[in-house]
């Protein structure tokens, strides 16, 4: 291009005057040569990129994330533990996720993608979804208890989208299935002072699934609301929603707390007419409950707090209070009690907690059975490496009456005693408590 250019100016420079097409052409070979430049110049600066990837094939390519903010988490979470009371068929009684005893066992094995909304950068949607595999899955949402169709939604832990609309201080709204906040514990174990879950993460509600509203009152105070299908019902088999309401204060950064009031219709209408195990339709072959739908209500009360008070000592506690009628006029059961936490962290790595805790069942509410319940844990924890915990834990449990399994089934102790060993891995881009 520049030798034709060159060659027409010298041609010109021979032929004076130049005549007007001449002119006209000299000045469009000008115009393209000054974008052929601009290219050049373009593709200089993308050239050593390239360059690169191409004398270096095996070198890491830089990782582009499907949406901005997007993470992509594993966990696996397996323990070891021994019953003292050698239980028939190895059931630790009344326990949450250490259900086997002398046994290794798979607790949970979990994929979690999550993109959390974050307002003040313009990203105002987001979404979550935990999926969940292995022994805690029949805990949490296995149960045809609950579940008209457990086999449908038994390996979805959590899924819910996010909008964050711009009214006042921001209003986060989410649907669809989510982890309830009834109760202090929750369902990984890398975020809890012990391994072993207390009475009430057992008997208070894992999940619900519904709409939920959550807004900054102030700068240390935010209001929720729930209007969900019930405890533990990814399908409501009722007709009839539940409601929450939630309030959580942080008065300073190293204090929080929470007061939770839960309501609603628990009891049945109708139970699925099949093998829950074979896939239906919604809402195909169910079966009534005899006698109509009971309207009894289930109340709950719940405060927790969680204390650090410097850097070696946190401090948590929580008391609950539950009431349940199966009809409106039933005789009522109760739930009473608490938990009192405290975690002592010798250095960067190695801490010891311990648990106490404390439940009443009047009627048979959680275990079947009128009874006082107690648990005193120790753990300790070693974080071996990032993302690599180790935990050890003692815990004794007793009743006032003959209630856990023995060696002999037709033969109930007063206590049962346990140890365990844990193992947690974790990795991905979420921080903090998931």
């Amino acid at each position: 291009m520049r030798a034709l250019l060159l060659f027409v100016t010298l041609t010109a420079a021979a032929q004076e005057p130049l005549t007007d097409r001449e002119r006209t052409l000299l000045g469009r070979l000008e115009k393209l040569e000054q974008r052929v430049a601009a290219l050049e110049t373009q593709m200089a600066a993308r050239a050593p990129a390239v360059r690169v990837a191409e004398a270096e094939p095996g070198a890491p390519a830089e990782s582009v994330p499907v949406a901005p903010g997007t993470t992509i988490n594993l966990y696996l979470d397996g323990y070891y533990a021994y019953n003292f009371n050698r239980p028939a068929g190895g059931v630790n009684s009344l326990r949450a996720y250490d259900v086997t005893s002398n046994s290794f066992n798979l607790n949970q094995a979990g994929l979690i993608i999550e993109r959390a909304p974050e307002a003040k950068l313009g990203r105002r949607f987001g979404a979550r979804l935990d999926l969940m595999f292995g022994q805690a899955t029949e805990t949490l949402q296995g149960s045809p208890v609950n579940e008209p169709r457990p086999q449908v939604f038994r390996h979805v832990f959590q899924a819910y989208g996010t909008y964050v609309a711009p009214i006042g201080r921001g209003l986060t709204l989410d649907f669809g299935k989510w982890a309830s906040a009834l109760g202090i514990e929750n369902n990984y174990s890398k975020d809890q002072l012990n391994y072993s879950r207390s009475y009430f993460f057992n008997f208070l509600p894992f999940y619900h699934t519904g709409i939920r509203a959550t807004y900054p009152l102030a700068r240390r105070l935010t209001l929720s609301y729930w209007l969900a299908n019930g405890l533990n019902q990814s399908e409501d088999f009722n007709g009839f929603k539940s409601q929450a309401i939630l309030i959580n204060g942080t008065p300073g950064r190293n204090l929080s707390w929470n007061l939770n009031y839960y309501c609603g219709r628990e009891q049945r209408a109708w139970r699925a007419g099949m093998d829950p195990s074979v896939p239906a339709q919604t809402g195909v072959l169910v079966t009534p409950v005899a006698g109509g739908t009971p309207r009894g209500r289930v109340h709950i009360l719940d405060g927790y707090f969680t204390w650090r008070l410097n850097d070696r000592w946190t401090a948590a506690g929580e008391g609950d209070y539950v009431v349940s009628r199966v009809g409106a006029n039933s005789s009522p059961q109760w739930v009473t009690g608490g938990a009192a936490y405290a975690r002592y962290r010798f250095g960067p790595r190695f801490s010891l907690a311990t648990r106490l805790a404390y439940l009443k069942d009047t009627r048979g509410l959680f275990s079947g059975l009128t009874q006082t319940l107690k648990d005193a844990t120790l753990t300790a924890n070693y974080d071996v490496a990032p993302g690599f915990q180790m935990r050890w834990e003692y815990r004794r449990d007793w009743s006032d009456v003959p209630f856990f399994l023995s060696s002999r089934l037709d033969h109930r102790k007063r206590d049962q005693n346990t140890a365990l060993i844990g193992v947690i891995w974790w990795l991905g881009g979420k921080q903090g408590i998931w």
